[in-house]
């Protein structure tokens, strides 16, 4: 096992690219089951939840290369093997096979989705789809079972707005027979990207990026190249850490539109962003500003840069209220910046930030990926050495990190962790 070591203060400058989206990158991989000859994606994000995929297409007896960001899929010999457990529980986003191998086998066995614990997050409305589209959906020994004598398309009203139900739903649907309109559908731009790789492959879905998706079913679907979006998240990751300690940062392959929630924050903290076709500059802020920051669905404040987020609000002057109307347990980084000499306390769903202050470098640990990325930006902004653990999320999210910061002038490497270290991480 390894740890990261930053040592803060340091002022960054040059220009960082983001790699390509790994919330894109889980759902597109499970969609190749969905096709009877190769597909290829590129532009994919060296990161763990890659290689897990891919290995678990492989289990399914898919024929899988993966080089310089590009993978290569023949589904024709894929079988509906059970995957009950092991590589399942590493990443939260295997529920995506569920919905690609009812679509193509009328049957699947997943274990229970793994990943970062941030609370309730129930897979209701994904089998709520499953059923509306004439599956059968059990729960056995800690496996879910899907199975269905025929997939006929059907009208379903997503209770709650969730972009892995609305994704799980088209995979599914995509190859039932007749019309299915998913109401209420989630508008990330991820979706749009699933919906264009599926539309390369010969399906028919209309409205992807709207509340309301509507797709008509059809036999088969065949192999395609898609090129991967951007990450909207690493790259807001990016902007707020120069937003903490740059002096000219700029951003490179990016959607700008993706961004403006976190464009229009940034401003109103008083950070200088100027954006053009495909990238962002951040400008050096002396003086920030604290503004008060809610979670929503897009177009709405991302949940997965709510950590970072209040991070950089430590450098801020006045009191700021940040609102995480999504999971309500992801506050796990509070704890580890208050030993960095944040003042910070919880209410609930919301923290209150209270600054400016001073980070001082500590030893803490990442409870989940966007926690990691708020303690490596917290690193950066602290005076001294910052030791940050659980290294595997932020291996999960983040593509050639360390490489990219040191490429900005940042004083930060990795270390194997010693025996007594890693004893003192279990007890």
């Amino acid at each position: 096992m390894e740890k990261l070591k930053i040592a803060g203060g340091y002022p960054l400058e040059g220009t960082i690219k983001v790699s390509g989206a790994k919330n894109s990158a889980v759902a597109l991989i499970p969609a190749t089951i969905l096709a009877d000859s190769p597909v290829t994606i590129e532009g994919l994000p060296d990161i763990s939840d890659v290689r897990t995929l891919k290995d678990l297409l492989e289990e399914i007896g898919g024929t899988v290369s993966l080089e310089d960001g590009d993978m290569r899929v023949d589904p024709s010999q894929m079988v509906s093997m059970p995957l009950p457990s092991g590589k399942v529980k590493k990443l939260r986003a295997s529920y995506y096979l569920m919905g690609a191998m009812l679509g193509r086998f009328k049957k699947a066995v997943i274990g229970l989705p793994g990943g970062c614990h941030l609370g309730p997050r129930p897979i209701d409305q994904h089998i709520k789809g499953f059923e509306a589209l004439g599956a059968e959906v059990t729960n056995e020994q800690g496996a879910i079972y899907l199975r269905a004598d025929e997939l006929k398309g059907a009208r379903i009203y997503l209770d709650v707005v969730s972009v892995g139900a609305t994704i799980n739903i088209m995979l599914a649907a995509v190859r039932a027979k007749g019309r299915t309109i998913i109401e209420n559908a989630a508008k990330e731009p991820e979706i749009i990207d699933v919906a264009t790789l599926l539309s390369n492959m010969g399906a028919k879905i209309k409205g992807a990026g709207t509340d309301v998706i509507r797709i008509d079913g059809v036999d088969e679907l065949h192999g395609c190249r898609h090129t991967i979006i951007p990450d909207r998240i690493e790259a807001g990751t990016f902007m707020i850490l120069a937003a903490a300690v740059g002096k000219g940062v700029l951003v490179d392959n990016v959607i700008p539109l993706h961004m403006e929630s976190v464009i229009a924050k940034l401003r109103e903290m008083g950070v200088p962003v100027e954006t053009n076709d495909d990238q962002i500059f951040i400008g050096r802020a002396d003086k920030l500003k604290s503004v008060d920051v809610k979670t929503l669905v897009y177009p709405g404040f991302p949940t997965d840069l709510q950590q970072p987020f209040t991070t950089l609000l430590n450098r801020a002057e006045g009191s700021a209220v940040v609102t995480d109307t999504i999971y309500s347990a992801r506050f796990k980084h509070i704890d580890e910046l208050r030993r960095m000499n944040a003042t910070i306390k919880v209410e609930g769903r919301s923290a209150i930030v209270n600054g400016p202050v001073q980070l001082q470098g500590a030893k803490v640990k990442a409870s989940d990926l966007r926690a990691g990325a708020a303690l490596v930006i917290a690193g950066l902004m602290a005076e001294g050495i910052t030791e940050v653990t659980g290294l595997e999320h932020i291996d999960r999210g983040y593509s050639d990190l360390v490489a990219k910061l040191e490429g900005l002038g940042a004083t930060i490497w990795r270390e194997k962790m010693s025996v007594e270290e890693m004893e003192q991480m279990k007890s």
